[in-house]
């Protein structure tokens, strides 16, 4: 369900990651003077360390700023949508700038990487009420506007480094996918859904039909759903990793044997077999190694407003 915004502010504060905005500064130059002649202020802050995108979402003045915008990538966006969800109903609507490298939230709203229409959105655009999923465990609980896995692809995410993501983008991903791929051990996965268990090699917990781009995870996700879909890799071994993966990108994940989406509300990963590999466990959310199995996941009560195309 879509709602029109009820703000009559015509000011825009942009939270800017320098480090994800270096490459698409153009875009973000070019957003900001299309905002600017329609006569919309922007205030922009630049992020300096992990957590201010949160921070200063948190502290926003609601009063002053008719749109929070953010101009990031997925792991920035996460922060913002964090510090959104403390806020509940006292904060801004949501604007998405995207400057990352799967860009997974613009995808998911249908949000073209345009100057046009991203400016379109950040001004005209419709609202979406969006719950955001909740997880917790061994570190802080956190939020996520997008998924949490568990397996292979947190494993991929955990091995990943700022550094090498700036450097080489999604090949980064691929790299670390063969790296993974060949040091893959049978560990098996618990997954409590609604209290019902069922065992997986890797798992992804989303409320977005996208993963990794443009590619689709659950056909029948939504991101104004109550609603959680467990997408379960049933099948063992690193031929099969690898075969999933293929899938993800030729588009027939959904359809491929061995593969399977549940809708559930409550969820809960663990280790259920090591297989002898004695490392930590890593869960992702939102693509960064964020917390360490078990955790259980929900979805949280308030919602946050996300600005789509109109």
């Amino acid at each position: 369900m879509t709602f029109a915004s009820t703000s009559n502010s015509t000011s825009i504060l942009l939270i800017l990651n320098p480090t994800a905005g270096r490459r698409r500064r153009g875009l973000v130059d070019a957003v900001l003077g299309r905002v600017r002649a329609e006569g919309w202020t922007v205030d922009v802050v630049e992020t300096e360390a992990a957590g201010d995108a949160r921070r200063l979402a948190e502290a926003c003045d609601a009063t002053r700023y008719g749109v929070i915008a953010v101009a990031g990538g997925d792991g920035t966006i996460n922060e913002v949508v964090n510090g959104l969800a403390a806020r509940a109903a006292s904060a801004p609507p949501l604007a998405i700038v995207p400057l990352g490298t799967a860009n997974v939230l613009a995808h998911e709203l249908g949000l073209h990487a345009t100057a046009a229409a991203v400016a379109r959105t950040m001004t005209g655009g419709r609202e979406v009420l969006m719950h955001p999923g909740t997880a917790s465990g061994s570190g802080a609980p956190r939020c996520f506007s997008l998924m949490a896995g568990a397996g292979f692809d947190a494993k991929v995410v955990a091995g990943v480094t700022s550094t090498l993501k700036r450097r080489w983008g999604k090949g980064a991903y691929v790299w670390r996918s063969m790296i993974e791929a060949r040091r893959y051990r049978p560990v098996r996965y618990a997954v409590e859904i609604d209290g019902k268990t069922y065992e997986a090699a890797s798992v992804i917990v989303t409320h977005a039909r996208h993963y990794a781009g443009p590619y689709v995870v659950a056909p029948d996700a939504s991101l104004g759903d109550r609603l959680l879909h467990v997408c379960l890799f049933e099948r063992w071994g690193w031929m099969q990793a690898l075969r999933f993966g293929a899938a993800l990108l030729l588009g027939t994940l959904p359809r491929t044997a061995g593969y399977r989406v549940i809708a559930g509300r409550e969820v809960r990963l663990s280790v259920l077999s090591d297989a002898g590999e004695r490392r930590r466990q890593p869960v992702q959310i939102d693509g960064d190694d964020a917390l360490t199995l078990p955790v259980s996941i929900g979805l949280a009560t308030e919602a946050v407003r996300v600005l789509r195309p109109a």
